[in-house]
């Protein structure tokens, strides 16, 4: 059996399933990309020596035949979603609810996600979105993909499937905080269209609000705040975003803000326009 001891989303211990271990057997720990887990291995003694096994979570959902038959959570691939086994799981209502919480905010819960390539200014709007609503009485909360990746999303790495893991991980958080009646916004470059809409997918009544920041590759690599396209130009980084890795811009999504090389909006024009869509939908109340 697969019991979680740090480091990844596995969670089916035998206690949690309400069911025993086995007598005979031993523990044997195993790791993957950024994780490290205990396997009950049936049958096996204490003082067998056996190498340590390497798994992803790919190889746990799917390609491992001994632990395809074990009760451990799936990944839905369309999704980026988890997809867990159990079926003694019950969703817990309390008697206040999104609603009230919206009320006493005198505002509407939503998630206004930030999309762009790195450089474009995501994190600049973000925290001058925040600014602006806070100056008017607006509870926000910013998740920056950066600072994200310092503890919640510290165990991922940059390859295709953690990349869309962190996505995943952070349109959870995002979907929470709007529950809560808050107005979360998530700033990430999310580069893929289909982990975008899967976010989507996670809210309902038109409370995701996608912003796309349309700054041309060029202007974004004049700008490298951070040196990464200086990097990545040296063959230095991999699969980064724009150079080497595509970025498919949102083909709907409700807010535009467009960029040319010197002819950039303020920051301060740019939360107006995100404010003016949040007034015009409702989405705040004075």
């Amino acid at each position: 059996m697969a019991r979680q001891r740090r480091g990844c989303g596995l969670s089916a211990s035998p206690e949690v399933r309400g069911e025993e271990e086995p007598v005979a057997g031993s523990w044997r720990r195993t790791q993957g990309r950024g994780c490290r887990w205990w396997l009950w291995l049936p049958g096996s003694s204490p003082s067998m020596e056996q190498p340590w096994q390497h798994y992803t979570i790919q190889d746990l959902s799917f390609q491992d035949p001994y632990l395809t038959s074990l009760k451990l959570p799936g990944i839905d691939k369309l999704v980026t979603s988890t997809v867990g086994k159990s079926t003694n799981i019950l969703w817990h209502d309390c008697p206040i609810g999104q609603f009230e919480r919206q009320k006493l905010l005198n505002q509407k819960g939503c998630v206004v996600w930030i999309t762009g390539l790195s450089g474009s200014g995501k994190s600049t709007l973000a925290c001058a979105l925040s600014r602006e609503l806070h100056s008017r009485g607006h509870l926000t909360y910013i998740l920056d993909g950066d600072n994200l990746r310092h503890g919640l999303n510290r165990d991922l790495c940059f390859e295709a499937k953690d990349r869309a893991e962190n996505i995943r991980r952070v349109g959870e958080v995002a979907k929470l905080f709007a529950d809560a009646g808050l107005i979360c916004i998530a700033s990430l470059i999310s580069p893929y269209r289909s982990e975008r809409s899967a976010c989507r997918k996670l809210l309902h009544n038109s409370t995701f609000i996608e912003v796309f920041l349309n700054v041309p590759l060029e202007v974004c690599e004049a700008r490298d705040p951070k040196g990464l396209y200086k990097l990545a130009r040296a063959g230095k980084i991999k699969g980064f975003t724009g150079i080497d890795d595509p970025y498919e811009p949102p083909s709907d999504c409700e807010i535009v803000i467009q960029c040319k090389a010197g002819d950039c909006a303020t920051p301060k024009s740019m939360a107006d326009q995100v404010v003016s869509y949040l007034e015009a939908n409702e989405f705040l109340q004075d």
